[in-house]
């Protein structure tokens, strides 16, 4: 646990602790549980019905792998922390307490004292609650771990809670029940709102897309957020719900609405996170007649960084030529390459055409994002682990991505990212080549080829204590550099063939010398991954014109200003010849935007922009646009 999250997890079990001496309790108070009457369960039971059958259905087939292997408790509560429904094994306390875990029981703080599902609740969030960390002594046998369920509107619809009475390796119980409860929050948001609404299930890599940890957005046909799960929320850095698509993303509504199902959607937000995501459209669709029924055609040119091989991810540009030939020779001969580069630079798709002109490409590549997965849960989903390892291991074990990656290549991705309790093990398994799944004494040889990835630099994250010295010099074994767009020689004919891959077939097959001087000016701060999605937009929005300036999105056109007031780019303004007036102010932009919105039409540019034709077209010569 790192130090500030320790000094967090401390300042939750201290502030219980202060509220349960406020409400006058003390460390010997035995409290008596007030049983409903069957009446009255049986109204909770009718009230929350759909809590309890999502509940089961999510609880009960990753809880059946548990029983034989953890003496654990698992326990459903309502927002006012009274018992619903409970499964497992209830032999893990004594007698006294059986009738807490029981339906109807209450274990509110004011009653209690700190406890999991209490704490869990009066802080809205996940807690852990150790033996001596409960107040009252008579609860002090066992140890649990709580989360809240939100329902679409944030409020907590229930808390699910794991009570066990061994010292476990808690992380993993914790990370069980945040695992669980997201699932549930999952659920019950598709279940409410699938039938009559959109569904976008976002996550920072396509093949993540079934896990509990994936985004969900559920809109209307406007594009309007009407509810989502926590986890877009921290995707996207904001909260959601009330939002709309077009200012979530820099993609226009309509393509995203219309993108089909069958396809994975690339989406950038407008902060310049890459995220993919898959669409899942109403299945009521008769009902509303306003609905939009249009579906995008398949395009034959669609961008694929799987149709992408060694010899074709440059066209001219000499750095990155370099980094695929020397990463390739290297990696044949077992030696491990760390990508580093700018976001958006095309590290992945770099790995993945390595993958394919390797002499594994018969073999799994196995890519692994660091950020994207649970701490307490890194080193088990790496290294695997054996069946009861720890509450919530599942009864067959798992194999773990480096095991999975055996005679294949392993990708991890933003490497940076590795909890150090990982790193460690790690280092002993690039060491050894064995590797020792949790919960086990035996350790497995693995034969794997390593690539790592990262974008910031790995030397400030050694001095600051967050990355281990050794392990850095054990994955540099060749270090190459993807150059940002802007710097890439090849910028020209890369925008041209990235534009054949995505136009619809009426477009012209090039861009016109206009856009492609905009596109050749712009410092591109998002790279390829920007480029692709810029592209994409501007064709949805000519809508099977040819593309022009005025179809290039908001947000392009506004770093123009960004570049123009920092002087970072010369090409977007060359000096002005001798005698020419200078303004104050770089009008650039401004132009540009106006330029757009009058689609080209020079007299009602000018106009609008109070200046002579004459100096509107030198502006745009500047710009490259005439």
């Amino acid at each position: 646990m790192r130090k500030n999250e320790y000094a967090d997890y401390r300042s939750v079990i201290a502030d219980s602790w202060n509220r349960c001496i406020a409400w006058g309790l003390e460390h010997d108070h035995e409290p008596t549980p007030l049983m409903p009457e069957s009446a009255r369960l049986e109204e909770i039971n009718r009230q929350y019905s759909e809590l309890l059958s999502v509940t089961e259905a999510e609880v009960l087939p990753y809880y059946r792998n548990v029983l034989s292997s953890s003496r654990c408790l698992i326990l459903l509560a309502d927002q006012h922390a009274t018992v619903l429904n409970s499964w497992g094994d209830e032999r893990i306390t004594e007698t006294r307490l059986k009738p807490w875990f029981q339906a109807g029981a209450n274990w509110q703080e004011q009653n209690c004292g700190t406890n999991a599902i209490g704490t869990s609740i009066a802080v809205s969030a996940p807690v852990q609650i150790q033996r001596n960390e409960h107040f009252l002594k008579t609860n002090r046998s066992i140890i649990g771990s709580a989360a809240p369920i939100f329902d679409a509107h944030r409020q907590i619809a229930g808390v699910l809670s794991v009570f066990s009475d061994a010292y476990l390796p808690q992380a993993h119980t914790l990370g069980m029940v945040r695992l669980l409860s997201q699932s549930v929050e999952n659920r019950l948001i598709k279940r409410q709102f699938g039938p009559d609404h959109f569904q976008i299930t976002l996550n920072t890599t396509a093949d993540n897309f079934d896990s509990p940890w994936s985004g969900i957005l559920v809109c209307d046909d406007f594009g309007k957020i009407i509810a989502s799960n926590q986890r877009a929320d921290q995707l996207l850095g904001m909260n959601t719900v009330e939002a709309r698509l077009d200012e979530l993303f820099t993609s226009r509504r309509h393509q995203i609405l219309e993108h089909p199902e069958t396809e994975t959607l690339q989406l950038t937000t407008r902060s310049k996170v890459r995220l993919s995501a898959r669409i899942k459209r109403p299945t009521r669709v008769n009902e509303n007649p306003n609905r939009i029924d249009r579906l995008s055609q398949s395009n034959e040119g669609c961008y694929s960084d799987e149709l992408l091989g060694i010899d074709n991810l440059e066209f001219g540009d000499s750095a990155v030529k370099r980094c695929a030939t020397q990463s390739l020779k290297v990696l044949q001969r077992g030696v491990p390459v760390l990508i580093t580069g700018e976001t958006g630079v095309g590290k992945e798709v770099l790995v993945k055409a390595l993958h394919r002109a390797s002499h594994r490409k018969d073999q799994p590549l196995v890519a692994v994002n660091c950020a994207a997965i649970p701490p307490e849960l890194v080193e088990s989903e790496l290294f695997g682990y054996e069946a009861g390892a720890f509450t919530g291991a599942r009864a067959q074990g798992s194999l773990g991505f480096i095991r999975k990656a055996h005679k294949g290549i392993l990708f991890l991705d933003e490497i940076g990212e590795m909890p150090l309790s990982a790193q460690s093990r790690l280092l002993r398994v690039l060491q050894e080549r064995l590797v020792t799944p949790v919960g086990s004494t035996d350790s497995v040889p693995v034969d794997i080829l390593l690539v790592t990835a990262t974008n910031q630099p790995l030397g400030t994250r050694i001095e600051s204590g967050h990355f281990r010295a050794d392990l850095y010099y054990r994955i540099n074994g060749l270090c190459v550099e993807l150059p940002a767009l802007r710097n890439r020689s090849d910028r020209s004919l890369l925008i041209q063939n990235l534009y054949s891959r995505h136009r619809d077939p009426g477009q012209s097959e090039q861009l016109s010398p206009k856009v492609l001087s905009a596109f050749e000016n712009h410092p591109w701060p998002g790279n390829i991954r920007q480029l692709v999605n810029v592209l994409r937009v501007a064709i949805a929005i000519a809508d099977g014109e040819d593309v022009q300036v005025w179809h290039l999105p908001e947000d392009f056109l506004a770093e123009f200003e960004t570049a123009a007031g920092e002087e970072s780019d010369p090409r977007i303004a060359e000096p002005r010849a001798p005698g020419v007036e200078v303004e104050q102010e770089d009008p650039l932009a401004t132009t540009l935007k106006v330029y757009r919105k009058c689609t080209g039409n020079v007299s009602q540019a000018a106009r609008e922009l109070a200046i002579s034709r004459n100096t509107l077209y030198k502006r745009l010569r500047e710009l490259g646009v005439r």
